[in-house]
C-alpha cells in the first residue's frame, strides 16, 4: 500500500486560512496534514523541515507560491498548487470551508486518486 501523502498548507499568517485548512482535513485517513504562514508573525512560520515532509504544497494567492519558490529556491520543493482563495474569510468561515473542501479534495482526486 502506498503511503500517505503529506499536505502542507500554507496562508500569509497561518491565522485563518490556512489554519481552516489544517482543522478540517485533520482527521482525513486519505493524508497527513499540517499548515503554516509566510509571514515572519505566523503563528506557525513556515520551515525548510516543513517543505521537505511535504509531498504537495497548497497556497492560497499565486504570490505565496512565488514567494516559497525564491525563499527556498535551494531546495528540491514539491509541487506547488494555488487554491485563489482571498484572504477576506475568517477562521472556520463556512465559505471558506466550502471552497477550502472542494478545490482540496478536487486537486487530491487529480494528483493521487484520493
Amino acid at each position: 500500500m502506498t503511503p500517505r501523502p503529506n499536505i502542507l498548507i500554507i496562508c500569509g499568517k497561518n491565522k485563518r486560512r490556512s489554519r481552516t485548512g489544517e482543522f478540517i482535513f485533520k482527521n482525513d485517513s486519505r493524508f497527513n496534514v499540517r499548515s503554516a504562514g509566510l509571514s515572519p508573525k505566523s503563528d506557525r512560520k513556515i520551515s525548510e523541515a516543513d517543505l521537505n515532509w511535504s509531498d504537495l504544497v497548497y497556497v492560497m494567492e499565486t504570490e505565496h507560491r512565488s514567494k516559497i519558490r525564491e525563499l527556498y529556491r535551494h531546495l528540491d520543493l514539491p509541487a506547488i498548487e494555488v487554491l485563489h482563495i482571498p484572504d477576506e474569510y475568517e477562521y472556520m468561515d463556512e465559505e471558506l470551508i466550502d471552497l477550502l473542501t472542494d478545490r482540496i479534495n478536487q486537486s487530491l482526486r487529480a494528483a493521487y486518486g484520493l
